[in-house]
């Protein structure tokens, strides 16, 4: 699996994104946050639900600077269909990418190999195209993206307070913990 504190894999894909096809690529995402949104299929069942739910929060994610990328090994053709004719998808502004060769789904590990689909998983990246959050679930349970939100939030933290660190469901404004012999068995 790509794993923390590792680049995110090279890629250049084609994309549905506002209307249009356009290419991305890995270059493109780098000086950015970057969330990658892998899903198994167009045109079922949990994916749309949590799509949506990316897309409601998709407003305040640009404010933190972050990019969704959603991922699936179908065509860029078939996601354009697919918020073409879905009320759910069509909310969705951020790029769709089609990897039918599954090169950015291998990339990232998460390729189910005799389905030729992927996995639920979730990855955030830096601006470095360094991973910082990676995830995978079951087909059956779907993500949230209130959550993925709130570990971003904690990730800018982490990242622009050197030495702090964020403590188990920790929320933008909370106390932060400073590593240090003095805290070693008193919490």
């Amino acid at each position: 699996m790509a794993k923390i504190n590792q680049s995110i894999p090279e890629f250049k894909a084609e994309a549905f994104h506002n209307g249009e096809f356009k290419t991305i690529s890995s270059d493109d995402v780098k000086g950015k946050w970057s969330i990658f949104l892998f899903y198994p299929a167009d045109f079922t069942f949990v994916c749309p639900t949590e799509l949506e739910d990316m897309a409601n929060h998709y407003d305040e994610l640009q404010q933190l600077g972050v990019e969704v990328y959603a991922v699936s090994t179908d065509t860029h053709f078939s996601h354009k269909a697919w918020h073409d004719t879905s009320e759910a998808i069509g909310k969705i502004r951020f790029p769709m990418l089609g990897d039918q060769t599954g090169h950015i789904t291998r990339g990232f590990d998460v390729m189910i190999e005799e389905d030729h689909m992927a996995m639920r998983g979730t990855f955030l990246a830096d601006p470095d195209g360094i991973i910082q959050v990676a995830e995978i679930h079951n087909g059956g349970i779907g993500r949230s993206a209130k959550d993925m939100v709130r570990k971003v939030k904690a990730a800018q933290y982490v990242r622009e307070n050197d030495g702090e660190v964020c403590p188990a469901a920790w929320e933008q404004g909370e106390e932060t913990l400073t590593p240090s012999l003095d805290l070693v068995g008193k919490i």
